[in-house]
């Protein structure tokens, strides 16, 4: 059974909390939200390729998508952004000092659902 539509649904659901948290002013939720909304699609590609992905590094997962799926380099590079989401936006040792929602504002959360928004429609233009 191929799950693929699952997770790519996930992932446009989790892209939709992001802007809610934003528009909260949860913006550290709003970036993990996005990184977990664009880490769901390209696992969903993955899927759709009949692959097995591992891990939560977007960048990683782009790359090892197969050579028949060219993935521009800037997409793997706004990757790398989203995937400085992945902890630093929940856990307070994650910095030197403060808690995560002081760390995280509008300009990154903004940034954060952009790009995400770029993976989903990179990820939906393969599956199509």
């Amino acid at each position: 059974m191929n799950r693929s539509p699952d997770w790519f649904n996930q992932a446009l659901r989790d892209l939709e909390l992001a802007a809610g948290a934003r528009q909260a002013g949860r913006h550290e939720w709003a970036c993990f939200a996005a990184h977990q909304a664009a880490e769901k699609a390209v696992r969903a590609l993955h899927l759709r390729l009949g692959q097995e992905a591992w891990g939560h590094v977007i960048a990683r997962l782009l790359e090892e998508l197969p050579a028949a799926v060219p993935v521009p380099a800037d997409l793997i590079e706004k990757g790398r952004v989203l995937d400085n989401f992945y902890i630093p936006t929940r856990y307070p040792d994650a910095h030197p000092q403060g808690a995560p929602f002081e760390h995280y504002g509008p300009l990154q959360s903004e940034e954060a659902m952009r790009y995400a928004g770029e993976v989903l429609a990179f990820v939906r233009a393969q599956m199509a």
